[in-house]
């Protein structure tokens, strides 16, 4: 997705980082029609950098390739 279209996307976490991100940025809430306490929707529209997006991206990503089977993983990896 680009982080130009659209002003919202939804990203996985850690639930306890899940919590703080909310409790900082107005722009984080709760998953929207997802599991809510590991799920955030983050808006695009407000203060957060490129730089915080990107790296709420990567923690989903890295969360999300870890809960595939391994054979799945090593893939995804060797396609880096």
């Amino acid at each position: 997705m680009s982080l130009n279209a659209g002003n919202r996307f939804n990203v996985k976490c850690d639930p306890e980082l899940a919590i703080e991100l909310r409790e900082r940025h107005t722009e984080v809430i709760p998953g929207f029609h997802m599991n809510k306490v590991h799920w955030n929707t983050v808006y695009t529209d407000g203060n957060l950098t490129n730089a915080q997006l990107c790296e709420m991206i990567d923690h989903s990503y890295s969360l999300i390739l870890k809960s595939l089977p391994k054979a799945v993983q090593a893939e995804i990896t060797a396609t880096k």
